[in-house]
């Protein structure tokens, strides 16, 4: 098995952070009342609960570098996820950065916020 790595973030309710990423094809793998993991083919995402978590105070986030960066968004889009500057959820499209990466933005009902990079 390659290395690997799989952000953890918080789950105000498993339910709904569930229903959220199915729309964008992730699946359910695991789940239990401590722990939950979504999968979309090689991306990987664990939850873990916090049923008082306050978004607005979020520091939460991770990159998910991706080959197919369009399709994503697509799926993005079609889950009628906002193209807004405030609120949440919410998503920035697409741009490529001084960094050369073309690089979009999510940020899911908890808060957290995915970087969606375009693999090179």
């Amino acid at each position: 098995m390659a290395d690997r790595a799989t952000p953890n973030l918080p789950a105000r309710d498993f339910d709904a952070t569930e229903k959220f990423y199915a729309a964008l094809g992730f699946e359910r793998t695991w789940r239990d009342n401590g722990w939950m993991i979504l999968c979309r083919g090689d991306l990987q995402l664990e939850f873990f609960p916090w049923s008082d978590f306050d978004p607005a105070t979020s520091s939460f986030g991770s990159c998910l570098r991706v080959d197919d960066l369009a399709g994503l968004m697509e799926a993005v889009v079609a889950a009628g996820i906002p193209n807004t500057r405030q609120g949440f959820p919410r998503y920035h499209p697409p741009q490529r950065e001084a960094s050369g990466l073309e690089i979009a933005y999510l940020i899911d009902p908890d808060c957290s916020l995915l970087r969606l990079i375009q693999n090179p």
